[in-house]
């Protein structure tokens, strides 16, 4: 989740960049750098880590006087987590920086490499300042040539370039990352310019904000801010700007995923083909099982995940709760690569159980959202989740990412193994596109679901119920709900309601049905009315409305069940905060829970 920072003034301008930077930390972001327009030179610090290492690279640099600067976070896409590939990116007289990214660097990169100019990161970040100052040779003027070199990017971006050639002026342009645009006073009372890519490092510094909209491309001095559109006064605290408005950190994480989503996809997910540069040496014809180990959340991320990897890998999967795994003396084989997954990197059973399987010879993967933490560096390969920071106690987006990255790797290792042909390779890319865009909250859909929530407050307990891949998906349902609402809840596979659960039914249970349109819907419907017909309360998760249920929340017509997948996703995640919500419970810090649980 990278973020960005500019300033246009007098005051120092280290300090208001990495102080800026350091508001956009809960972002997540694995380098920083910052660059300042100094006397007519371009002045560049970069670091890989935290903001701390950055200041380090700097601490004899200051710079007071009239000039500019822009600084980065960046959580890695295209190319690692290296002091290279950190931003600011440079040519001979130009840095630019830039979040989300560019669809159609290679083919820009290659055309301008023919034309002899050099590149030095793996980013697309790179190809934007090389593009401007390839168009400068031939423009009338600076604005002429950034706007040129804007209507050639295909993709997602916030950018803020500076030019030797206008010493004077930030450039920038913004199409689906968000950018804004600030004014305020310096300490000598004259007017100065900040951007940033959330309000968060702008309180306190400027009283009035223009956020710019989708196809915005322009260039801002000192003097011009009045004739920008849609200016506004800025007013809150960084906290509230932090969460963006939203009342509890876990909304807002809830309502950010289809752009984490995104994030997990870059440089990973193409039209026609899947890359994981972080797997180069593991050699998957050596690989004849895997096992997947977690604890929680990401134990549920990982069942999911044992459902894309034997259908669509066809690799025998199994997968271990740590806990459990640590103390039964498991058989393990040498052909058998071992995956752990943990949103924070510490979670101790699950680090346990990386060191056993490495000590047992296994080659071990680690899928994790924070880098440089135990189990990325221990393990042999890794997959980040790049879900940013999450704040919410209940893990709601790192969860998403964490099944995004297995359907990404099971993908990949049919691909690898030549299981997947061209055309069924871009089905699944298409239907990821798709997933992750039905991740979008809908307001009215969420209204629905408030609304509807002062039904579920006080029955004797809830059952989710789901077949497939859907399980895993009621298992979290039922534990997002226990997290934050203190409700008993359970996940079953709904085919096991006759086994014994349904005992429990009559008009104080509540059932939350995920009935799936492309997977097994028949079979659940029978589940489904076996529970309707004693008496239960049921609120069914579907496309089309099922005639027995006593509430009903619609998810989108589609034709494949991973979109369903995570449509439902997040409407069980909204379905535990609205509950939660009216339980007056603190959803973002619930009882007896930690973040990161690095204890046995």
């Amino acid at each position: 989740m990278c973020g960005i920072i500019g300033y246009i003034g007098n005051d120092e301008k280290k300090s208001i960049l990495i102080n800026g930077l350091r508001e956009l930390e809960y972002r997540g972001y694995d380098s920083a750098g910052i660059c300042v327009l100094e006397n007519g030179e371009l002045r560049n610090f970069k670091a890989v880590g935290k903001l701390v290492n950055l200041e380090r690279k700097c601490e004899d640099f200051f710079f007071n006087g009239f000039g500019l600067g822009i600084g980065h976070t960046r959580w890695a896409t295209h190319g690692k987590p290296t002091e290279v590939n950190a931003h600011p990116h440079f040519g001979h007289f130009s840095n630019v920086v830039h979040n989300g990214i560019i669809e159609n660097y290679q083919s820009i990169k290659e055309r301008l490499q023919t034309q002899g100019r050099t590149f030095l990161s793996q980013t697309d970040t790179e190809v934007i300042v090389h593009l401007f100052e390839s168009h400068l040779e031939t423009s009338t003027s600076v604005l002429e040539a950034f706007s040129q070199t804007i209507a050639e990017l295909k993709g997602a971006y916030a950018i803020l370039l500076i030019t030797q050639k206008s010493p004077n002026t930030i450039y920038y342009a913004k199409n689906g990352s968000p950018l804004i645009i600030g004014k305020g006073e310096d300490k000598l009372g004259k007017e100065a310019i900040y951007f940033a890519s959330s309000d968060a490092p702008l309180i306190g510094l400027a009283n009035e904000v223009c956020y710019l909209e989708d196809g915005a491309v322009g260039a801002c001095e000192v003097g011009g801010f009045h004739m920008l559109p849609k200016i506004k006064p800025l007013s809150g605290d960084k906290l509230s700007a932090q969460k963006d408005g939203f009342t509890f950190f876990m909304e807002k994480e809830i309502y950010e995923q289809h752009k984490v989503l995104l994030e997990t996809m870059m440089g990973r997910v193409s039209e026609d083909s899947f890359s994981l540069e972080e797997l180069n040496g593991l050699d998957f014809s050596e690989v004849e099982s895997i096992t997947l180990c977690a604890c929680g959340t990401s134990y549920h991320a990982a069942i999911a995940g044992s459902y894309l990897l034997e259908r669509i890998a066809k690799l025998k999967t199994k997968v271990e709760i740590a806990s459990e795994f640590r103390y039964r003396e498991p058989i393990l084989r040498q052909k058998e690569l071992f995956v752990v997954i943990s949103q924070s990197g510490e979670t101790a059973d699950t680090l346990e159980a990386l060191k056993l399987a490495k000590k047992a010879g296994l080659k071990t993967l680690g899928i994790c959202n924070v880098d440089n933490s135990s189990i990325v560096r221990q393990s042999d390969f890794g997959l980040l989740t790049r879900a940013g920071i999450e704040k919410g106690v209940a893990s709601t987006k790192a969860f998403a990412t964490q099944v995004m990255v297995l359907w990404i790797l099971a993908n990949f290792i049919a691909q690898k193994c030549g299981i997947l042909g061209k055309s069924e390779i871009q089905q699944q890319t298409k239907t990821m596109l798709e997933a992750v865009r039905t991740t979008k909250v809908d307001k009215k859909a969420h209204e629905h679901i408030k609304r509807l929530s002062r039904r579920y407050l006080h029955g004797h307990g809830f059952f989710f119920i789901g077949r497939d891949i859907f399980y895993p998906l009621a298992l979290e349902g039922a534990l997002k709900l226990k997290e934050i609402s203190y409700l008993h809840a359970e996940g079953y596979p709904s085919g096991e309601m006759k086994h014994g659960p349904i005992a429990l039914a009559d008009s104080r249970l509540f059932c939350v049905a995920l009935m799936p349109q492309n997977l097994l819907y028949d079979k659940i419907k029978s589940n489904v009315e076996e529970l309707s017909a004693r008496d239960a309360t049921l609120c069914a998760l579907s496309a089309e409305y099922y005639e027995g249920c006593d509430d009903w929340i619609k998810i989108p017509h589609t034709s494949h069940y991973m979109v369903e997948f995570f449509s439902m996703m997040v409407v069980l995640q909204i379905f535990a905060l609205e509950v939660a919500v009216r339980l007056g419970n603190d959803v973002d810090m619930p009882r007896n829970l930690a973040k990161s649980v690095t204890v046995e």
